[in-house]
């Protein structure tokens, strides 16, 4: 497995680029497009998270893992592997979020009324499904 990784947790800022569409599937993270990799892996960002949190999967394609994380661990491997499941949920349009929601098929929920981890949820349900027979 081929992963990107940038080791910085100050992320770059750059300035709108006006002339630069990009569709909802693919993904931007530092002006790039996601499909323009040969490998097709998601860019995975080391960086510390919050308290608990192993991994985030971001809308824009790329997965964020905490600094604690040992990538080539069979952990690591699971995680990612969770990860990617969810940005699949996102490319069908089955999973989307913003600050205040996460929607799951058309259907809106506070974030605040969760627990975003929670095996419970259909799309880490889905995600866990696929992940933990491996």
């Amino acid at each position: 497995m081929i992963w990107l990784k940038i080791k910085n947790d100050k992320m770059p800022k750059f300035q709108n680029n006006n002339g630069f569409k990009m569709s909802p599937k693919s993904g931007e993270l530092f002006n790039y497009d996601r499909s323009s990799f040969d490998s097709g892996e998601p860019p995975i960002i080391e960086k510390k998270l919050g308290k608990d949190i192993k991994a985030e999967a971001n809308k824009d394609g790329s997965i964020f893992v905490d600094k604690s994380v040992d990538l080539e661990s069979k952990e690591g491997k699971k995680i990612i592997e969770h990860e990617k499941v969810h940005l699949d949920q996102f490319e069908r349009g089955d999973l989307d979020y913003d600050k205040d929601t996460v929607t799951w098929k058309g259907k809106s929920i506070a974030r605040k009324t969760i627990n975003e981890g929670s095996k419970e949820l259909p799309w880490e349900k889905e995600a866990y499904e696929k992940t933990e027979k491996k």
